[in-house]
């Protein structure tokens, strides 16, 4: 079967998002997988050899000098213009207080010719939550581009199990901030990311409510998520609910098996695994 992952991050040692050992050790504590470093032609084999088409999200730059993030685009741009079969495109990230240069350089990335570019927000790693007002041009310009805005929610594993959470406030990534912007821009196309643990009915209610709103899973086995998230994923969410690996930190044929062994029908594996996220962003 084809695999549509909605989010994954490079494995490459210039783009990795764990960028110490420190950090590629706490993958093994948190995930219970090995860190470490893949080369270009490794990770895309590996995407080939898995039948993957992914959204990248190089997630730990967003608080850079503009002209190191360009720098980190540019080298994802080049390797993704000789891997179109395997890299479908890019979530970018920023800090929305520095929002004109943020703007332009989603412009320029737009102008690449390097595949698909969306914006990514991550209300826990810039300290500044979706719904706040400094999101809101960033959201225009996903109106006007015609692209989705994917909005992290739930637990996250960056600074997870650190003295302080590495300064992340987890309540940055609450459900509310996802429904208050969907509220506020009905035209904007969210993608809600990550199981949203420990709120996870908060944000089935969101979906519930706000026809504007999909759902991707990365970051967790899903045989780890929620009764209530499994049965909504059978049932009323099968049509909104698409597969993200989070590769590396998870492997694509243990994270496809899992996702075999929950008992759902071939159809509704096959919308979660390729046939939602194929629509999605054909709609784009």
């Amino acid at each position: 079967m084809q695999l549509f992952d909605c989010h994954s991050h490079w494995a490459t040692k210039k783009a990795h998002i764990f960028r110490t050992e420190a950090d590629l050790a706490r993958q093994e504590n948190i995930w219970r997988t090995k860190g470490r470093h893949w080369s270009e032609q490794e990770m895309t084999d590996f995407m080939r050899e898995n039948n993957a088409c992914a959204m990248l999200d190089l997630a730990f730059h967003k608080m850079l000098p503009i002209e190191e993030i360009r720098d980190y685009h540019d080298y994802a741009f080049e390797v993704a213009r000789r891997n179109r079969d395997v890299i479908f495109g890019h979530w970018l990230m920023f800090d929305p207080r520095r929002c004109e240069e943020s703007l332009d350089e989603f412009r320029r990335a737009c102008d690449a010719d390097a595949g698909y570019m969306a914006f990514a927000v991550s209300g826990q790693g810039v300290g500044v939550p979706a719904s706040d007002p400094r999101w809101f041009p960033f959201y225009e310009l996903a109106i006007e581009t015609n692209s989705p805005v994917m909005i992290m929610t739930g637990l996250t594993g960056i600074g997870q199990g650190t003295p302080g959470g590495q300064g992340i406030v987890l309540d940055d990534g609450h459900p509310r901030h996802i429904d208050i912007a969907a509220a506020r821009y009905p035209e904007l196309r969210i993608l809600a990311a990550r199981p949203a643990y420990p709120w996870q009915d908060e944000m089935i209610a969101v979906l519930l409510h706000k026809a504007n709103v999909s759902y991707e899973l990365h970051g967790w086995g899903p045989k780890q998520f929620s009764p209530e998230l499994k049965r909504e994923i059978g049932t009323r969410l099968q049509n909104r609910v698409m597969f993200g690996c989070d590769f590396p930190v998870l492997e694509y044929p243990k994270v496809v098996r899992d996702w075999r062994s929950l008992g759902y029908s071939d159809d509704v594996v096959e919308k979660v695994l390729w046939r939602n996220a194929a629509a999605y962003f054909e709609a784009a």
